[in-house]
Protein backbone atom coordinates (compact mmCIF):
# COMPACT_ATOMS: atom_id res chain seq x y z
CA UNK A 1 0.00 0.00 0.00
CA UNK A 2 1.78 3.35 -0.79
CA UNK A 3 2.36 5.85 1.68
CA UNK A 4 2.24 8.62 -0.82
CA UNK A 5 -0.45 11.16 -0.11
CA UNK A 6 -0.17 13.46 -3.53
CA UNK A 7 1.85 12.06 -6.45
CA UNK A 8 2.75 14.59 -9.12
CA UNK A 9 2.79 12.86 -12.58
CA UNK A 10 4.94 13.68 -15.82
CA UNK A 11 7.14 17.03 -14.39
CA UNK A 12 9.46 17.99 -16.06
CA UNK A 13 11.80 18.92 -13.33
CA UNK A 14 14.10 22.22 -12.65
CA UNK A 15 16.97 22.71 -12.95
CA UNK A 16 17.74 18.83 -14.47
CA UNK A 17 14.67 19.11 -17.22
CA UNK A 18 14.30 16.10 -16.69
CA UNK A 19 10.71 14.21 -16.86
CA UNK A 20 9.91 12.51 -13.13
CA UNK A 21 6.77 11.61 -10.86
CA UNK A 22 7.28 13.40 -7.79
CA UNK A 23 5.66 11.37 -4.79
CA UNK A 24 4.55 13.27 -1.38
CA UNK A 25 4.08 12.00 2.16
CA UNK A 26 2.61 14.33 4.34
CA UNK A 27 4.00 17.31 3.84
CA UNK A 28 8.03 16.40 2.48
CA UNK A 29 8.98 14.37 -0.85
CA UNK A 30 9.01 11.13 -0.31
CA UNK A 31 10.36 9.80 -3.62
CA UNK A 32 11.12 11.19 -7.20
CA UNK A 33 11.82 8.73 -10.20
CA UNK A 34 10.92 8.64 -13.88
CA UNK A 35 7.96 6.65 -13.08
CA UNK A 36 6.09 5.58 -9.33
CA UNK A 37 4.30 2.63 -10.13
CA UNK A 38 1.60 3.46 -7.36
CA UNK A 39 -1.28 5.44 -6.59
CA UNK A 40 -2.67 8.12 -4.08
CA UNK A 41 -5.50 10.07 -2.67
CA UNK A 42 -4.49 13.21 -5.08
CA UNK A 43 -2.95 12.76 -8.12
CA UNK A 44 -1.46 15.48 -10.58
CA UNK A 45 -0.43 15.47 -14.51
CA UNK A 46 2.00 18.23 -15.38
CA UNK A 47 1.83 16.75 -19.01
CA UNK A 48 5.36 17.37 -18.80
CA UNK A 49 5.19 21.51 -17.95
CA UNK A 50 7.80 22.53 -15.53
CA UNK A 51 8.01 21.85 -11.94
CA UNK A 52 10.21 24.27 -9.70
CA UNK A 53 10.66 24.93 -5.95
CA UNK A 54 8.71 27.81 -4.94
CA UNK A 55 9.14 31.35 -5.70
CA UNK A 56 10.75 33.53 -2.69
CA UNK A 57 9.59 37.18 -2.67
CA UNK A 58 12.62 38.22 -0.63
CA UNK A 59 11.79 41.59 -0.26
CA UNK A 60 8.44 43.41 0.60
CA UNK A 61 6.56 45.74 2.31
CA UNK A 62 3.00 43.85 3.61
CA UNK A 63 2.29 46.51 6.38
CA UNK A 64 2.02 49.06 3.69
CA UNK A 65 0.61 46.74 0.49
CA UNK A 66 -2.75 47.21 -1.03
CA UNK A 67 -2.65 51.63 0.79
CA UNK A 68 -1.85 52.97 -2.72
CA UNK A 69 -3.87 56.20 -2.81
CA UNK A 70 -4.44 56.94 0.86
CA UNK A 71 -4.39 59.17 1.46
CA UNK A 72 -3.07 60.58 -1.17
CA UNK A 73 -1.57 59.69 -4.45
CA UNK A 74 2.60 59.85 -4.97
CA UNK A 75 2.59 62.56 -7.57
CA UNK A 76 5.71 62.78 -8.01
CA UNK A 77 6.32 59.53 -8.01
CA UNK A 78 9.75 60.03 -5.76
CA UNK A 79 10.81 57.88 -2.80
CA UNK A 80 10.61 60.78 -0.03
CA UNK A 81 6.96 61.57 -1.05
CA UNK A 82 6.08 58.41 -0.49
CA UNK A 83 7.73 58.00 2.82
CA UNK A 84 5.52 61.57 3.70
CA UNK A 85 2.69 59.47 2.28
CA UNK A 86 3.28 56.34 4.40
CA UNK A 87 4.02 58.55 7.54
CA UNK A 88 0.29 60.05 7.00
CA UNK A 89 -1.50 56.88 6.45
CA UNK A 90 0.27 54.53 9.28
CA UNK A 91 -0.84 57.31 11.72
CA UNK A 92 -4.42 55.29 11.31
CA UNK A 93 -3.09 51.71 11.29
CA UNK A 94 -4.47 49.02 13.35
CA UNK A 95 -4.30 45.52 13.50
CA UNK A 96 -7.03 44.45 11.87
CA UNK A 97 -6.18 46.75 8.72
CA UNK A 98 -2.71 45.49 8.65
CA UNK A 99 -3.73 41.62 9.05
CA UNK A 100 -6.52 41.93 6.36
CA UNK A 101 -3.75 43.78 3.36
CA UNK A 102 -1.19 41.21 4.54
CA UNK A 103 -3.28 38.50 4.01
CA UNK A 104 -4.93 39.25 1.04
CA UNK A 105 -1.35 40.09 -0.34
CA UNK A 106 0.19 36.69 0.71
CA UNK A 107 -2.64 34.48 -0.79
CA UNK A 108 -2.53 36.42 -4.16
CA UNK A 109 1.51 35.50 -3.88
CA UNK A 110 0.53 32.10 -3.54
CA UNK A 111 -1.87 31.70 -5.82
CA UNK A 112 1.44 32.46 -7.80
CA UNK A 113 3.99 30.15 -6.49
CA UNK A 114 5.41 32.10 -3.84
CA UNK A 115 5.66 30.40 -0.95
CA UNK A 116 8.47 32.08 1.00
CA UNK A 117 8.36 36.30 1.71
CA UNK A 118 10.45 38.20 3.72
CA UNK A 119 8.19 41.37 4.46
CA UNK A 120 9.71 44.63 6.51
CA UNK A 121 7.86 46.08 9.01
CA UNK A 122 7.71 49.93 10.09
CA UNK A 123 8.89 49.77 13.67
CA UNK A 124 9.15 53.55 13.76
CA UNK A 125 5.39 54.22 15.25
CA UNK A 126 5.21 54.26 18.65
CA UNK A 127 2.86 51.50 18.96
CA UNK A 128 4.88 48.42 16.79
CA UNK A 129 1.16 48.19 15.40
CA UNK A 130 2.68 46.82 11.79
CA UNK A 131 5.38 44.90 13.61
CA UNK A 132 2.44 42.94 16.03
CA UNK A 133 -0.23 42.86 13.24
CA UNK A 134 2.73 41.04 10.78
CA UNK A 135 4.14 38.74 13.70
CA UNK A 136 0.46 37.50 14.13
CA UNK A 137 0.21 36.78 10.38
CA UNK A 138 3.35 34.99 10.19
CA UNK A 139 2.18 32.88 12.53
CA UNK A 140 -1.54 32.18 11.22
CA UNK A 141 -0.29 31.25 7.46
CA UNK A 142 2.84 28.81 8.53
CA UNK A 143 0.95 25.51 7.55
CA UNK A 144 0.90 27.22 3.54
CA UNK A 145 3.06 30.34 3.74
CA UNK A 146 6.40 30.80 5.22
CA UNK A 147 7.01 34.48 6.06
CA UNK A 148 10.19 36.31 7.79
CA UNK A 149 9.59 39.80 9.41
CA UNK A 150 12.26 42.19 9.72
CA UNK A 151 11.81 44.99 11.89
CA UNK A 152 12.69 47.85 9.85
CA UNK A 153 12.53 51.81 11.30
CA UNK A 154 11.19 53.63 8.27
CA UNK A 155 12.35 56.95 9.71
CA UNK A 156 15.73 55.95 10.41
CA UNK A 157 17.35 54.85 14.01
CA UNK A 158 18.60 58.03 15.43
CA UNK A 159 15.95 60.84 13.39
CA UNK A 160 14.25 59.94 17.28
CA UNK A 161 14.95 59.20 20.46
CA UNK A 162 12.53 56.52 20.58
CA UNK A 163 13.29 54.86 18.01
CA UNK A 164 16.02 52.61 19.34
CA UNK A 165 13.93 51.59 22.21
CA UNK A 166 11.08 50.39 19.56
CA UNK A 167 13.89 48.36 17.60
CA UNK A 168 15.01 47.08 20.50
CA UNK A 169 11.13 46.21 21.88
CA UNK A 170 10.26 44.81 18.33
CA UNK A 171 13.12 41.81 18.64
CA UNK A 172 11.64 40.88 21.97
CA UNK A 173 8.42 40.97 20.38
CA UNK A 174 9.81 38.31 17.76
CA UNK A 175 11.37 39.67 14.86
CA UNK A 176 13.54 37.29 12.69
CA UNK A 177 15.91 40.10 10.96
CA UNK A 178 17.27 43.27 12.41
CA UNK A 179 17.14 46.02 9.74
CA UNK A 180 18.09 49.97 8.71
CA UNK A 181 18.49 52.85 6.65
CA UNK A 182 21.12 54.33 6.81
CA UNK A 183 21.20 56.76 3.84
CA UNK A 184 18.24 58.16 5.81
CA UNK A 185 19.43 59.44 9.04
CA UNK A 186 20.58 62.55 10.10
CA UNK A 187 23.75 62.95 9.14
CA UNK A 188 26.68 60.44 7.65
CA UNK A 189 27.95 59.62 11.01
CA UNK A 190 24.63 59.17 12.14
CA UNK A 191 24.04 56.28 9.42
CA UNK A 192 27.55 54.68 10.12
CA UNK A 193 26.35 54.06 14.18
CA UNK A 194 23.17 52.67 13.01
CA UNK A 195 24.87 49.95 10.94
CA UNK A 196 26.94 49.18 13.38
CA UNK A 197 24.05 49.28 15.94
CA UNK A 198 22.27 46.69 13.90
CA UNK A 199 25.10 43.99 13.51
CA UNK A 200 25.37 44.87 17.38
CA UNK A 201 21.95 43.69 18.27
CA UNK A 202 21.54 41.17 15.37
CA UNK A 203 24.78 39.22 16.99
CA UNK A 204 23.62 39.93 20.42
CA UNK A 205 20.16 38.52 19.58
CA UNK A 206 20.91 36.39 17.28
CA UNK A 207 18.87 37.18 14.40
CA UNK A 208 19.72 38.07 10.54
CA UNK A 209 20.57 42.04 9.12
CA UNK A 210 18.57 43.04 6.11
CA UNK A 211 19.35 46.72 5.93
CA UNK A 212 17.73 48.95 3.30
CA UNK A 213 21.03 50.44 1.71
CA UNK A 214 22.24 53.44 -0.28
CA UNK A 215 18.45 53.70 -1.91
CA UNK A 216 19.56 56.71 -3.48
CA UNK A 217 20.68 58.29 -6.41
CA UNK A 218 23.55 60.15 -4.62
CA UNK A 219 26.83 58.71 -5.67
CA UNK A 220 28.22 59.94 -1.73
CA UNK A 221 25.67 57.43 -0.60
CA UNK A 222 28.58 54.60 0.74
CA UNK A 223 26.75 52.42 3.89
CA UNK A 224 27.57 49.32 1.86
CA UNK A 225 31.38 49.24 2.66
CA UNK A 226 30.15 50.12 5.94
CA UNK A 227 28.01 46.98 6.03
CA UNK A 228 30.73 44.97 3.95
CA UNK A 229 33.29 45.56 6.97
CA UNK A 230 31.06 44.82 9.62
CA UNK A 231 30.12 41.48 8.04
CA UNK A 232 34.09 41.10 7.65
CA UNK A 233 35.07 42.08 10.89
CA UNK A 234 31.67 39.66 12.69
CA UNK A 235 32.12 36.91 10.14
CA UNK A 236 28.32 37.08 9.84
CA UNK A 237 28.42 36.45 5.62
CA UNK A 238 25.42 34.63 4.58
CA UNK A 239 23.01 36.25 7.45
CA UNK A 240 23.55 39.76 6.25
CA UNK A 241 21.42 41.42 3.00
CA UNK A 242 22.04 44.48 1.96
CA UNK A 243 18.88 45.57 0.02
CA UNK A 244 18.46 48.09 -3.29
CA UNK A 245 21.95 49.30 -2.65
CA UNK A 246 21.15 51.71 -5.99
CA UNK A 247 23.72 54.16 -5.21
CA UNK A 248 25.86 51.77 -6.24
CA UNK A 249 24.52 52.08 -10.41
CA UNK A 250 25.94 55.82 -10.15
CA UNK A 251 29.45 55.00 -8.22
CA UNK A 252 32.93 55.64 -10.30
CA UNK A 253 33.87 52.38 -11.75
CA UNK A 254 37.29 52.91 -9.76
CA UNK A 255 35.68 52.63 -6.61
CA UNK A 256 32.72 50.29 -7.43
CA UNK A 257 35.48 47.83 -8.46
CA UNK A 258 37.59 48.09 -4.95
CA UNK A 259 33.98 47.57 -3.19
CA UNK A 260 33.17 44.39 -5.24
CA UNK A 261 36.99 43.23 -3.38
CA UNK A 262 35.22 43.91 -0.34
CA UNK A 263 31.72 42.11 -1.15
CA UNK A 264 33.83 39.02 -2.34
CA UNK A 265 35.34 39.02 1.14
CA UNK A 266 32.08 39.64 3.12
CA UNK A 267 30.04 37.23 0.69
CA UNK A 268 26.95 38.85 1.95
CA UNK A 269 23.24 38.82 0.12
CA UNK A 270 22.44 41.49 -1.57
CA UNK A 271 18.43 42.44 -3.23
CA UNK A 272 17.89 44.30 -6.39
CA UNK A 273 13.94 45.43 -6.80
CA UNK A 274 13.48 46.40 -10.42
CA UNK A 275 10.39 47.50 -10.45
CA UNK A 276 10.48 50.17 -8.25
CA UNK A 277 13.99 50.72 -8.20
CA UNK A 278 13.56 51.83 -11.91
CA UNK A 279 10.27 53.43 -10.83
CA UNK A 280 11.65 55.58 -7.76
CA UNK A 281 15.22 56.78 -9.20
CA UNK A 282 16.40 59.20 -11.28
CA UNK A 283 13.65 60.83 -10.67
CA UNK A 284 15.73 64.03 -10.90
CA UNK A 285 17.80 63.22 -13.78
CA UNK A 286 16.77 65.09 -17.13
CA UNK A 287 18.68 63.44 -19.46
CA UNK A 288 20.32 60.65 -20.05
CA UNK A 289 18.57 58.99 -16.98
CA UNK A 290 19.71 56.77 -14.71
CA UNK A 291 18.21 53.03 -14.80
CA UNK A 292 18.55 53.21 -10.78
CA UNK A 293 19.10 50.16 -10.14
CA UNK A 294 22.47 48.50 -8.51
CA UNK A 295 24.96 46.74 -10.20
CA UNK A 296 23.12 42.81 -10.71
CA UNK A 297 25.15 41.86 -13.66
CA UNK A 298 28.45 42.47 -12.34
CA UNK A 299 27.77 41.28 -8.75
CA UNK A 300 26.32 38.28 -10.35
CA UNK A 301 29.38 37.34 -12.14
CA UNK A 302 31.50 37.97 -9.41
CA UNK A 303 29.66 35.02 -7.72
CA UNK A 304 27.61 36.76 -5.22
CA UNK A 305 24.53 35.73 -4.08
CA UNK A 306 21.19 38.22 -5.82
CA UNK A 307 18.15 37.92 -5.54
CA UNK A 308 15.47 39.72 -6.22
CA UNK A 309 12.07 41.51 -4.74
CA UNK A 310 8.95 42.81 -5.44
CA UNK A 311 9.21 45.48 -2.47
CA UNK A 312 6.08 47.37 -2.94
CA UNK A 313 2.44 46.28 -3.90
CA UNK A 314 0.21 48.97 -4.62
CA UNK A 315 1.45 51.10 -1.98
CA UNK A 316 3.11 54.98 -1.45
CA UNK A 317 5.81 53.92 -3.87
CA UNK A 318 4.17 51.69 -6.03
CA UNK A 319 0.77 52.03 -7.55
CA UNK A 320 1.05 48.42 -9.50
CA UNK A 321 2.34 45.25 -9.07
CA UNK A 322 0.33 41.70 -8.32
CA UNK A 323 3.06 39.84 -6.47
CA UNK A 324 4.15 38.02 -9.84
CA UNK A 325 7.87 36.75 -9.41
CA UNK A 326 7.92 36.54 -12.81
CA UNK A 327 7.35 40.09 -13.92
CA UNK A 328 9.93 41.06 -11.15
CA UNK A 329 12.57 39.17 -12.77
CA UNK A 330 11.50 39.96 -16.61
CA UNK A 331 11.75 43.52 -15.73
CA UNK A 332 15.14 42.42 -13.90
CA UNK A 333 16.63 41.09 -17.03
CA UNK A 334 15.67 44.04 -19.10
CA UNK A 335 16.86 46.83 -16.91
CA UNK A 336 20.04 44.83 -16.17
CA UNK A 337 20.36 44.06 -19.62
CA UNK A 338 20.92 40.25 -18.50
CA UNK A 339 19.58 38.50 -21.97
CA UNK A 340 22.12 36.22 -22.87
CA UNK A 341 20.69 32.19 -22.14
CA UNK A 342 23.17 31.80 -19.14
CA UNK A 343 22.02 35.43 -17.76
CA UNK A 344 18.02 35.05 -17.99
CA UNK A 345 18.88 31.74 -16.10
CA UNK A 346 20.08 33.53 -13.15
CA UNK A 347 17.09 35.98 -13.63
CA UNK A 348 15.12 32.98 -12.53
CA UNK A 349 17.83 32.09 -9.71
CA UNK A 350 17.20 35.19 -8.40
CA UNK A 351 13.92 34.31 -7.41
CA UNK A 352 14.24 30.93 -6.52
CA UNK A 353 17.07 29.55 -5.12
CA UNK A 354 19.34 32.62 -4.90
CA UNK A 355 16.50 34.16 -2.65
CA UNK A 356 16.06 30.87 -0.47
CA UNK A 357 20.13 31.71 0.18
CA UNK A 358 19.15 35.25 1.12
CA UNK A 359 16.43 34.06 3.63
CA UNK A 360 19.12 31.64 5.21
CA UNK A 361 16.58 28.71 4.43
CA UNK A 362 18.43 26.31 1.87
CA UNK A 363 18.02 22.98 4.06
CA UNK A 364 13.98 23.23 3.85
CA UNK A 365 14.36 24.55 0.25
CA UNK A 366 14.88 22.29 -3.07
CA UNK A 367 13.06 19.50 -5.40
CA UNK A 368 14.92 16.80 -3.29
CA UNK A 369 13.86 13.74 -1.15
CA UNK A 370 13.09 14.88 1.99
CA UNK A 371 12.46 18.11 1.63
CA UNK A 372 9.28 19.86 2.10
CA UNK A 373 7.08 19.53 -0.57
CA UNK A 374 6.51 22.91 -1.88
CA UNK A 375 6.58 23.21 -5.16
CA UNK A 376 5.18 25.04 -8.32
CA UNK A 377 4.00 23.60 -11.94
CA UNK A 378 3.73 26.06 -14.74
CA UNK A 379 2.83 26.17 -18.26
CA UNK A 380 5.96 26.09 -19.41
CA UNK A 381 8.90 23.69 -20.57
CA UNK A 382 11.92 25.77 -18.69
CA UNK A 383 12.87 29.00 -17.35
CA UNK A 384 13.19 30.73 -20.22
CA UNK A 385 9.44 30.17 -21.68
CA UNK A 386 8.42 30.49 -17.80
CA UNK A 387 9.69 34.30 -17.76
CA UNK A 388 9.09 34.90 -21.79
CA UNK A 389 5.83 34.41 -21.43
CA UNK A 390 5.46 34.61 -17.70
CA UNK A 391 3.97 31.48 -17.25
CA UNK A 392 0.56 30.88 -15.55
CA UNK A 393 1.07 29.10 -12.30
CA UNK A 394 -1.33 25.87 -13.10
CA UNK A 395 -0.87 24.12 -9.33
CA UNK A 396 0.53 25.03 -6.69
CA UNK A 397 1.32 22.76 -3.54
CA UNK A 398 2.57 23.63 -0.02
CA UNK A 399 4.06 21.49 2.71
CA UNK A 400 1.94 18.59 0.47
CA UNK A 401 -1.25 20.10 0.11
CA UNK A 402 -2.78 21.72 -3.12
CA UNK A 403 -3.74 25.83 -2.50
CA UNK A 404 -6.69 26.89 -4.29
CA UNK A 405 -6.44 30.40 -3.87
CA UNK A 406 -8.02 32.70 -6.55
CA UNK A 407 -4.79 34.58 -8.18
CA UNK A 408 -7.17 37.89 -9.84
Amino acid sequence: MSDFTLILRRARRYPQGDIVDIGVEGTRIGAIAPHLPTSAPTELDAAENLVSPPFVESHIHLDSALTAGEPRWNESGTLFEGIQIWGERKKSLSIEDVKRRALETLQQQAAQGVLWVRTHADVSEPTLTALKALLEVRDSVADWMRVQVVAFPQDGIYSHPKNLELLRESIALGADAIGGIPHYELTREDGVTSVETVFELAETFDRLVDIHCDEIDDEQSRFLEVMAACTIRRDLGSRVTASHTTAMGSYNNAYAQKLMGFLQRARLNLIANPLINITLQGRTDSYPKRRGITRVKELWQQGLNVSFGHDCICDPWYSLGTGNMLDVAWMGLHVCQMTGRAEIDACYEMVTTNGAKTLNVENEYGLEIGKPASFVVLEAIDPFDALRRRARAKWVVSQGKQLTFDST
